[in-house]
């Protein structure tokens, strides 16, 4: 849980879920893995055994563990936020039962005032779940999939298959060009070069090549960061400028 988060995109973060397991090569340097282990170093309990140490950096373990104590902090924000959900994990990991995303699901249903942003690399599997488990589709939440490469972008496929009133691609880290991906249906669209110590490098022509397709689409365009060693001394300038546009409610 994070009152304000740093994310640009968010303005908190809820992890009513912990852990993860490696799904494809945009995991590799994933944020989370680090900060679950410098949580488990501090003696934080929900993180503990989480990640192991392997090549002197932290690796998810594939522990996967629910967080009860958590699931009523929406609750206790009065005021509306977009709420990012899991960022230390992923709702639709396989281990993550169906009866406790649908206890998610109810908390995210009786506060409204909330805008919540759940991001997945397993869309099949959300596609599965929401369909498959009469969960109905809640004005105020956004489902998306993380995008990084050609070699992941039928994950595209899979979530326009998912009900929802607003989908999402994340192409973050955007680690290789993506230029003939079909984003009908897909209302927003974040891209963001990868950061910290073994940061990939992006192309500014794969991010021109992806603000192209979004104007194809009408789809919202959201500019994060160049990433790097140093992001903050990279910044979020494209073309001189910063893209901040918010996706608008798509029916079904």
């Amino acid at each position: 849980m994070a009152e304000n988060s740093p994310i640009e995109w968010t303005d908190a973060t809820w992890n009513p879920v912990a852990g993860c397991s490696i799904a494809s090569a945009g995991c590799t340097n994933c944020y989370a893995m680090r900060m679950a282990a410098r949580l488990d170093a501090m003696g934080v309990e929900k993180y503990k055994g989480l990640t192991r140490k392997s090549g002197g950096r932290a690796k998810w373990t594939g522990a996967v563990r629910c967080d009860e104590a958590t699931l009523l902090v929406p609750h206790k924000w009065r005021n509306p936020r977009k709420v990012f959900v899991n960022s230390m994990s992923d709702m639709f990991h396989p281990d993550v039962p169906v009866e406790f995303i649908r206890r998610v699901w109810d908390v995210m249903a009786a506060t409204p005032r909330h805008d919540y942003q759940l991001l997945t690399k397993r869309p099949d599997r959300m596609r599965d779940v929401l369909s498959k488990h009469g969960f109905k589709i809640l004005p105020n939440v956004w489902l998306g999939t993380s995008v990084e490469g050609p070699d992941v972008v039928d994950r595209i496929d899979h979530l326009r298959r998912t009900p929802a009133a607003i989908r999402f691609i994340s192409f973050e880290p955007l680690i290789g060009p993506i230029t003939n991906a079909n984003m009908e249906g897909i209302a927003w669209a974040i891209v963001g070069g990868e950061s910290g110590p073994a940061a990939r490098s992006m192309q500014e022509e794969w991010v021109w090549a992806i603000e192209r397709l979004c104007r194809r689409y009408d789809t919202a365009f959201f500019f994060k960061q160049w990433g790097g060693v140093n992001k903050k001394a990279t910044g979020r300038l494209l073309g001189g400028r910063t893209y901040d546009e918010m996706p608008v409610y798509i029916s079904g």
